[in-house]
């Protein structure tokens, strides 16, 4: 197989949706992140949240806090903004909250996906207020530097949460935290939690930190995708190496990376490996691994 970048360029450019072909043009061709909100624009719902299978795992057109978490990551990674789409978002959110009477806390999803195709997954466990998605989308709103009062309410929620045990028991969840925790404005009490976190990762479920681990899973370069991430500390050099070493293994020969799991359609499977395929050459970059050569 040729350059690694120039074949991830190329399946992206035959397979991803045209989200992710605004991200990869905006991340490596200089090219402005409002294109990017402008692909997240067909996405928004009249409620403000966003959803049309935004996150591909359910092909339901309702607004779901999962996919506002999504629109979130994009906004971030594009580097623009948008003061209303955001805002809208977050009422939406907090008309979530408030229904839901948790705190402050959203779930994933509601039962209004089970009139859609969805993997398998997405069950009942989606309509619980939790961490996840909570944790992470506080973190990104902080990320993107946008106040709410929706904010305030779901980061002492986290907080509250953080204190009890056994908060965490699954990667996902894990995930969602350290987003929260790299970017809440209270970086010593932060640091503080994440040590402690750091110090259960061989109990989490569904977390390798084993390279060869077999299965699906998050690994370490989940919670530090780039060299510069708050959390790259948190694992020895080895660690990272290994799994820097089975990514770029794990390159198919379409140029695209694949899932470990089982989508509901093969469009959301392309969409899914869009998804992998751009993080793949974000993380491999920024840690040296390959060139941005074509």
């Amino acid at each position: 197989m040729d350059n690694v970048f120039a074949a991830a360029d190329r399946f992206l450019l035959s397979q991803a949706r045209l989200l992710e072909r605004r991200l990869f043009a905006t991340a490596f061709l200089g090219q402005s992140g409002t294109h990017v909100i402008d692909a997240l624009r067909g996405y928004q719902n009249d409620d403000g949240g966003f959803g049309h299978g935004l996150e591909p795992d359910k092909r339901c057109p309702a607004s779901l806090p999962i996919d506002v978490e999504v629109a979130f990551q994009a906004i971030a990674a594009s580097g623009a903004t948008d003061v209303l789409m955001i805002t809208r978002a977050c009422e939406f959110l907090a008309a979530t909250a408030a229904q839901a009477g948790a705190s402050g806390a959203v779930p994933a999803a509601f039962d209004v996906i089970e009139q859609f195709p969805r993997a398998v997954h997405w069950s009942d466990w989606t309509y619980t207020p939790a961490l996840n998605p909570t944790a992470g989308l506080a973190g990104l709103l902080y990320k993107l530097e946008f106040d709410h009062p929706w904010r305030a309410q779901a980061t002492a929620y986290c907080w509250e949460q953080l204190a009890a045990d056994g908060a965490i028991t699954d990667a996902h969840t894990l995930s969602e935290v350290m987003i929260f925790l790299a970017n809440v404005p209270d970086r010593d009490r932060a640091d503080r939690q994440a040590q402690e976190i750091a110090a259960r990762f061989a109990d989490i479920a569904m977390f390798h930190l084993d390279p060869d681990a077999e299965g699906y899973g998050l690994t370490p370069l989940h919670l530090a995708p780039e060299a510069g991430s708050r959390w790259r500390s948190l694992f020895s050099d080895a660690q990272i190496g290994g799994h820097l070493d089975r990514l770029l293994k794990n390159q198919q020969d379409d140029g695209g990376w694949p899932i470990s799991w089982e989508p509901p359609s093969e469009a959301a499977a392309l969409e899914w490996r869009g998804i992998v395929t751009l993080q793949a050459l974000r993380t491999l970059l920024s840690y040296g691994r390959i060139d941005a050569a074509t």
